[in-house]
């Protein structure tokens, strides 16, 4: 089974969390303290009941009823994990041919933390099932890799590790039946000796029996009832050799894994859990898993955070569910089918999650990248001019008079398109990707254009300010008292009507003219000459991140 949605009420800084509808593969993005360990931690409570409800409850205020309820789809096929047929028969007789049941854990009911599932035909909550154990048969199984679990919790031996649970499931019964094991388990009986067949005494199970009379005699001495100490060497069962069982990797140098870097052991015990999860299946025990990971891409550089994720994904299309959290953006940009984005975001105290659409992506990454265009590398501002001229001049200008400016793009529209087109239509195609499709300078980038010269302009000017009204509440777009900046050039530089028509038949003209004013003026001509020109920088760098 895996979960189709989730409902919390009162868990830690949760107040109320409704229907949020899951996908194969979830990821959950947001600041640190707002919420996104909390929420696995909810989940994580449904399926243990463990924790301190003190220290659970929202606010701490224990009078709220804590709840979380969750809505598994996929339960006919779970139905063939229960062992117990009398209760299969229930929740058959429950649920028909329904693949969905709603359960839920809360802390209301006279054992405290009893789970319930939701009976479709008595339209209340019920426990059929009784104990945890039933539970556990046919729910998902659980594997929550919290940031406070290391890799010996997965890959040194232990009750309940998976690498115990591999390696139990495949040597035991293969040993068991080995000749060479038998041989093994007589040759150390031969060597230690029984210390109760006084028939069969070697020489080390003398020393042994020396050393126990030795303590046995010491011991007398406060307890006279007590005669003997014998010290017993048992043969060893298999759950001793897996103790010294060690995991070493070869990447270059061999060595064991806990002296590799944190991002090699956390990338192994990820891979561990995957194999475990894989091992099962191919046992035939396909029972569904949900993967929770808090922070999945601790101590990995980007690539590697790339190959986990698309690692996880691949599970989540094998049919068991991954939830991760993250602050990373390599986990995030890349979209995918069965996918679903989650922003974490923490108001007045209160956690939210909200899923976030394609569009809100880009938003979100760059939040993630630190939410300046400096940690990207990118400008801290841009400038949309009309054409090459307008971009030459005012890039020279800057260079001679303002590196100590803020670092902004300079944009010409007529190199967005193909051919020359109409003034505005190229200022939009220009303006999209920077203030539409990618609104991280939707509020700080500056349009300069000429002032419209016919009827026709102005209406296209006025069309493109109602698409984008915006512009208008911090003056974003600018415009010259003339239609054409070489108009506006101080003397001796600048050119009347007929001279700029003439230079329209030579391509390079406007240009050239550009660079020889920007080259030559001094910046008193530029600020006090040209003071529209001047105020469209000064805005940019004013507006600049």
């Amino acid at each position: 089974m895996r979960i189709s949605k989730i409902t919390i009420h009162n868990f830690r800084s949760i107040e109320k969390i409704e229907n949020l509808s899951l996908d194969l593969f979830n990821v959950f993005v947001g600041q640190n303290n707002h919420g996104k360990t909390n929420l696995f931690e909810a989940i994580e409570w449904f399926f243990t009941g463990s924790g301190n409800l003190e220290d659970i409850c929202f606010m701490r205020i224990s009078s709220k009823e804590i709840s979380v309820e969750i809505k598994f789809s996929g339960l006919q096929r779970a139905l063939n994990y229960i062992i117990n047929e009398k209760q299969k028969k229930i929740l058959f007789e429950m649920f028909g041919p329904n693949d969905f049941i709603t359960i839920r854990r809360n802390n209301t009911h006279e054992k405290g933390q009893d789970r319930q599932l939701f009976n479709p035909n008595t339209q209340k909550w019920e426990n059929p099932l009784g104990r945890d154990s039933t539970w556990r048969q046919f729910l998902p199984t659980l594997e929550y890799v919290s940031t406070r679990k290391f890799l010996e919790d997965v890959a040194k031996y232990g009750k309940a590790t998976p690498i115990n649970k591999m390696l139990s499931a495949v040597l035991e019964t293969m040993l068991e039946s080995d000749k060479k094991y038998g041989e093994f388990k007589k040759m150390f009986n031969e060597l230690f000796g029984d210390p109760e067949d006084p028939d069969h005494k070697t020489q080390v199970r003398k020393n042994i029996d020396e050393i126990g009379y030795t303590v046995a005699s010491y011991l007398q001495k406060q307890f006279p009832d007590c005669t003997d100490v014998k010290f017993k060497v048992e043969n060893p069962e298999l759950e001793d050799l897996f103790k010294r069982f060690k995991t070493s990797v070869d990447d270059g140098i061999e060595n064991d894994s806990s002296e590799k870097g944190d991002g090699m052991q956390r990338a192994l015990m990820l891979a561990i859990i995957e194999a475990y999860a894989n091992f099962r299946k191919q046992k035939g025990e396909s029972k569904d898993f949900l993967f929770l990971i808090d922070e999945a891409e601790l101590h990995l550089h980007p690539t590697a955070q790339r190959a986990l994720k698309n690692a996880l994904y691949d599970i989540a299309l094998t049919g068991d569910q991954v939830l991760i959290n993250t602050h990373s953006s390599v986990l995030v940009a890349d979209d995918a089918l069965n996918q679903k984005i989650f922003q974490v975001e923490k108001i007045n105290k209160v956690t939210n999650v909200f899923p976030i659409s394609t569009a809100e992506k880009t938003h979100v990454v760059y939040e993630l990248l630190g939410g300046s265009p400096a940690d990207l590398l990118l400008p801290r501002n841009f400038l949309i001019v009309e054409g090459k001229s307008d971009y030459i001049f005012l890039s020279w200008v800057i260079k001679r008079f303002y590196l100590d400016k803020p670092l902004i793009q300079i944009v010409y529209a007529e190199g967005n398109l193909d051919k020359q087109q109409k003034t505005m239509y190229a200022i939009n195609v220009a303006y999209v990707p920077l203030g539409v499709s990618s609104p991280v300078y939707k509020d700080k980038l500056i349009i300069l254009c000429d002032k419209p010269n016919s009827k026709s302009k102005e209406n296209d000017r006025n069309d493109f300010l109602t698409a984008y009204k915006h512009l208008t509440v911090k003056n974003q777009y600018i415009e010259l008292p003339v239609d054409a900046l070489e108009k506006y050039y101080p003397q001796p530089w600048q050119k009347s009507d007929d001279e700029i028509k003439k230079m329209d038949k030579t391509i390079s003209a406007k240009v050239d003219l550009a660079k020889e004013a920007a080259a030559n003026m001094n910046k008193e001509q530029f600020e006090k000459e040209m003071p529209v020109a001047f105020n469209a920088l000064s805005k940019c760098w004013n507006l600049a991140y």
